[in-house]
């Protein structure tokens, strides 16, 4: 039996998306008699009902374009700003879902998305989510779509400041996306050869980072590379964290503690990720001349690497037939060499930090690489 089903591009954009849509469409039109409408900007599309019906034409050479032709937007069905308000506005996300007469919605989206599907899913729709995440931080899969581009032009960019904190004798920090995974951190670190390496999984000591780096210009070596995640806090600024956490306890026993927590939340966000502190500091400590590059949203642009097009060609081929088979409910998920769904309960509950006895960090610190701690 024909079916009909809705597809958007949720959260952050990264390269691959296209070719996730691509791969899915294709193989939905042409070999599994499902018809598909495209809804734009994410959520916001499926709220506002602003869709289009997706044919072959719209799957033309989009394969190496980065971005998504469906439009993205950080907009969550439950929780909608209404002038000054937050509104769960779920049941109208359902309320389109079948008056289009779908049969099933996919997603494609990283960590927030799956949580958004789980809650669909309660509401009764047939759900089906692929992984991207330029910083590969959505759970229970090996890889997501875009991390590999993302770690491929992070590598790229260390390398090539490489030349020029040698030709000037300094320490050049590069900040990159991790607000709180360090996976991408990490990994281009690792490639590129960062002298330092900070992730929000290991609080740094500014003076042991310091101290490396002195200990590099008395070896001769006079620059140093310090790649740091956005998320990445010191060890100073997690003590105080701690703290101001016991002390809401003790003032909140037996009660609510949520307001309390809600504060600490938000001065968490506030000074989270204060990369320029860190260098003012380090040059202090250090007497040498600290520069910053940031490349934030540099990371997320432009033609996917050929491991990604294969990967999304894969993951949308596979969401398809799956589709045609009526298996909804949950994740797509990368496990070796194989794809499984993985249900949205198990997605929702787990985070995909990087462990501290992951063979990266033990290989980053036995050729010398600072963590910071």
């Amino acid at each position: 039996m024909a079916k009909k089903i809705g597809i958007l591009t949720a959260g952050s954009d990264c390269p691959g998306l296209n070719a996730a849509i691509r791969g899915f469409g294709k193989a939905a039109l042409n070999h599994y008699d499902i018809s598909l409408i495209g809804f734009n900007d994410g959520f916001q599309g499926l709220l506002e009902n602003d869709s289009f019906d997706v044919g072959s034409g719209n799957l033309s050479n989009v394969l190496t374009a980065g971005g998504t032709i469906l439009g993205t937007s950080r907009v969550v069905p439950q929780k909608v700003r209404d002038g000054t308000k937050i509104v769960d506005k779920t049941d109208l996300a359902v309320e389109n879902y079948h008056k289009n007469n779908l049969d099933g919605l996919v997603c494609i989206g990283s960590v927030e998305t799956q949580e958004v599907a789980f809650i669909l899913k309660k509401a009764g729709l047939n759900v089906l989510t692929l992984p991207k995440s330029a910083n590969n931080d959505v759970p229970l899969t090996d890889v997501t779509i875009g991390y590999d581009t993302a770690l491929l032009i992070a590598t790229e960019a260390i390398d090539r400041l490489h030349s020029t904190a040698n030709s000037n004798h300094r320490i050049i920090i590069v900040e990159i996306m991790g607000r709180e995974a360090g996976w991408l951190t990490l990994g281009a670190g690792i490639a590129a050869g960062a002298d330092v390496i900070l992730i929000p999984e290991i609080p740094y000591s500014i003076e042991r980072v310091s101290e490396a780096i002195l200990n590099r210009n008395k070896a001769g070596k006079m620059f140093s590379i310090v790649a740091v995640s956005e998320g990445a806090n010191s060890a100073e600024l997690m003590a105080f964290f701690e703290r101001s956490m016991k002390l809401n306890k003790k003032l909140h026993d037996g009660q609510s503690m949520r307001s309390g927590e809600e504060r600490i939340s938000e001065l968490k966000k506030k000074y989270t990720g204060q990369t320029m502190l860190l260098a003012n500091r380090l040059e202090e400590l250090t007497g040498l001349e600290t520069r910053i590059t940031i490349l934030g949203y540099l990371l997320r642009g432009g033609a996917p690497s050929a491991r990604d097009r294969v990967l999304a060609t894969y993951l949308g081929t596979r969401a398809a037939e799956w589709i045609a088979e009526d298996q909804f409910g949950g994740m797509l998920a990368v496990r070796g060499d194989s794809l499984e769904i993985v249900p949205f309960e198990e997605v929702v509950k787990e985070t995909k930090l990087v462990p501290m006895d992951h063979p990266w960090i033990t290989g980053a610190r036995l050729v010398g690489t600072v963590l910071g701690d």
